[in-house]
């Protein structure tokens, strides 16, 4: 068994203020509590050595010729792993029931369930916890025969075992455990993993009606959110599953969305493109309120409005800026960046980063993102959320004519970025829309007067004639991906013949068999050493800019070729490499949220070609 399994060999199951990657080995491989940006219990994925990981399979070795196939129950984040092989045929059944509390809590539970429906099959459980991403020693407790508790600073995780065949023995492997056991056809055992503070009172003794009762539960949540989708489109199965995925990384306490459940999964194996996404950010978050409200999702989609006001409320950034790019998913702005030397990495891939230094970099197209946001709701959030939102566009008003670090964080110093120049406008657009809709006090006059002339700016010093194309940022050719946004925000037509020689542009020099690279950072040096694979979010906004363009067919082909990319349980990274491999933190929602979008486009513009249909 390879040491580091492929990015995309995982499915994940989460109670919506942490989750967990389980492999198609039956590892789990990352896990963070008691909420998403916490340090690691379970972090192999970054260090197969001193990671830690619990193991829980059939034993494939004495088995030859078992076939190990992963899946969702439908519409669901019940994972189970199949083992199917001459001696037997058994799986096991992976969830976290959502918690009915909104509060954050210190207790989350993992449940493991095992059961073998044909014949019978060994089974290993492996479980060596490493606290505080492996940096923290702990102790060993066992309890009684069914249960251990393994003890880190301030926390412990509790694990225990149940069996409806003969008991499992549990053996103690220097801190760790051991067992293996043997299931026969009908037999079910289950192992259930609590993490929680040190002082937490210990979890009930374990039943099968409990652990039945759970996962039912677990089922039903699901089942019942998913009615509130509308979505009635030629592609249900994968959209259901983008948008369980964008719920699982959503923080209940909050509302806030995180950018991907990992850190430090490589754009490049072996390279230094590894970077944090267990945060906030302002423009992720905001562009998936759009996706969430087309598919009725609007509980979700206010949620995280009202947490967006509060931030623009609240001030007192890590940047000086009104709003910061990336916030902790309880609001709080400071991130600090910092290297964990004693981490391998995936495959070698170094330096492991916790936090992110890019919370203190300026990118100015997030208060266009912030304010579309904005404009798909229908309440402000009263006078005072007005108030802090007028005050903050009142300020762009004076700040927006600046170099920043742009959509893609680059380390190579400030440009004047055209899509920076973009979301300004929309900023404004949308400011003046909501101002005259709610009846508010806003300086309108003064408004309108900024957006019209950034909206002459782009045009004039933003276009390359050379290029017949809008380009990164105003001195240079360089041609960028982001600004595959220009007509769903509304700054041009689809049509438009400007915005066709850019899509053809695009096209010669940055797809590549339907796949999108970001920018060439040969051409535009980002400060980092290394290359990185086509970005998927930039694939599936390409496939709506098709759609739009009056080309739905060829964006319906890029579209079926993108999904060929997903795993085999329906889920993305960031970016996918040359050989057809997940590269990049995972699941990545900012590619799931584009995945909707481009499905809601498609749709429109089969139905409108075919004159009826499917619908959206």
């Amino acid at each position: 068994m390879n040491a580091y399994p492929p990015i995309a060999d995982h499915g994940m199951v989460g109670d919506l203020q942490t989750a967990a990657l389980v492999s198609s080995h039956g590892t789990v491989d990352w896990w963070c509590a008691p909420r998403f940006d916490s340090p690691s219990v379970f972090g192999s994925l970054l260090d197969s050595e001193r990671g830690g990981y619990c193991r829980l399979a059939a034993d494939l070795a004495h088995e030859p010729g078992t076939v190990v196939r992963q899946l969702y129950q439908a519409d669901t984040a019940v994972l189970v792993t199949r083992y199917m092989g001459p001696g037997g045929v058994g799986e096991v059944a992976d969830f976290m029931a959502p918690l009915e509390t909104t509060a954050p809590t210190q207790r989350h539970r993992l449940v493991r369930v095992v059961r073998v429906v044909r014949g019978s099959l060994d089974f290993d459980l492996e479980c060596r916890p490493r606290f505080d991403y492996g940096r923290a020693p702990h102790t060993f407790e066992e309890l009684d025969r069914t249960s251990v508790v393994f003890r880190g600073p301030g926390t412990k995780l509790h694990l225990q075992v149940a069996t409806v065949a003969g008991p499992i023995v549990l053996r103690r492997d220097g801190e760790d455990l051991t067992s293996r056991f043997t299931l026969a056809a009908g037999e079910v055992a289950a192992v259930v993993l609590t993490s929680d503070a040190d002082d937490g009172p210990a979890p009930p003794p374990l039943s099968a009606e409990g652990i039945s009762a759970e996962l039912q539960a677990c089922r039903t949540f699901w089942h019942t959110w998913l009615r509130s989708c509308t979505y009635r489109g030629r592609w249900r199965d994968i959209v259901h599953r983008s948008a369980i995925t964008l719920k699982l990384l959503t923080y209940a306490p909050t509302g806030a969305p995180i950018a991907a459940l990992t850190m430090g999964l490589p754009e490049q194996v072996g390279g230094e493109r590894n970077w944090d996404y267990r945060f906030t950010w302002v423009r992720d978050a905001s562009l998936s309120v759009k996706a969430l409200v087309d598919l009725g999702f609007v509980e979700e989609a206010a949620a995280f409005r009202r947490w967006l006001l509060d931030r623009l409320a609240a001030g007192g950034t890590a940047s000086g800026e009104p709003l910061q790019i990336m916030y902790r998913i309880d609001g709080e702005p400071h991130l600090t960046e910092e290297i964990l030397d004693h981490l391998d990495g995936y495959e070698g891939s170094k330096p492991v980063r916790a936090g992110n230094a890019a919370a203190d970099q300026i990118q100015l197209d997030i208060y266009g993102e912030a304010s579309d946001a904005l404009a798909q709701t229908r309440d402000m959030g009263g006078i005072k959320g007005w108030m802090a939102y007028a005050h903050v566009l009142d300020w762009l008003a004076e700040n927006w004519d600046r170099p920043d670090e742009g959509i893609w964080e680059t380390r190579g110093g400030r440009q004047n970025f055209t899509f920076s120049r973009l979301m300004t406008w929309v900023a404004f657009e949308r400011g003046i829309h909501l101002a005259s809709a709610f009846a508010r006090p806003a300086d309108i006059d003064r408004w309108r007067k900024v957006r019209d002339t950034v909206f002459a700016q782009i045009v004039e010093r933003g276009w390359n004639a050379d290029k017949q194309a809008f380009v990164q940022h105003y001195d240079t050719d360089v041609l960028d991906a982001s600004l595959l946004l220009m007509p769903r925000v509304g700054f041009l037509s689809p049509t438009d013949p400007i915005w066709l020689r850019t899509l053809e542009a695009m096209d010669r020099e940055l797809v590549s068999d339907s796949l999108v690279y970001r920018y060439n950072p040969e051409a535009s040096p980002d400060g980092l050493r290394g290359s990185e694979g086509t970005f998927n979010l930039c694939s599936f906004l390409y496939v709506e800019a098709l759609a739009r363009a009056g080309k739905p067919q060829e964006a319906r082909y890029a579209f079926d070729k993108m999904l060929t990319y997903a795993n085999h349980v329906g889920l993305f990274a960031e970016e996918i490499g040359p050989s057809g491999e997940q590269l990049g933190n995972f699941p990545q929602a900012f590619t799931h949220l584009a995945l909707i979008a481009a499905a809601l486009a498609l749709d429109e513009q089969l139905d409108r070609a075919e004159g009826g249909g499917a619908g959206g």
